[in-house]
């Protein structure tokens, strides 16, 4: 079980690192990827950017250093509210094809959040 929940913090860590970057520090090839970039206001998106880098470095340092290993799961499920919280935005604006990946990092950062707990 260690090990599967490792693979999945792994996917959700290189998940979060590459849309947390464009969000926080490449918000122009952010535009580009997702639309929804250019109808919200740049600190917002470069916030979420940084919330997820910050998510990922919980995800992962914490219990790969056996300090404070109590904050993966709840980095994880700090993760799958931000991962929530999207997929409610993409509904209310009816971006339903979107929902799919949220749907997917959502179920992901549950499994560590109630695995690791």
């Amino acid at each position: 079980m260690n090990i599967a929940l490792w693979i999945v913090q792994g996917l959700l860590a290189f998940g979060f690192i590459y849309s947390g970057w464009m969000k926080a520090f490449q918000p122009e090839k952010a535009k580009v990827s997702w639309h929804w970039v250019n109808d919200v206001p740049k600190g917002l998106v470069s916030f979420i950017g940084i919330v997820e880098l910050l998510g990922v470095l919980g995800l992962i340092l914490p219990q790969a250093l056996n300090i404070a290993p109590i904050l993966t799961p709840l980095a994880a499920a700090g993760l799958a509210v931000v991962v929530l919280l999207g997929a409610l935005f993409h509904v209310q604006r009816k971006e339903y094809r979107d929902i799919g990946v949220n749907i997917v990092f959502l179920v992901l950062a549950l499994i560590v959040a109630i695995g690791r707990f």
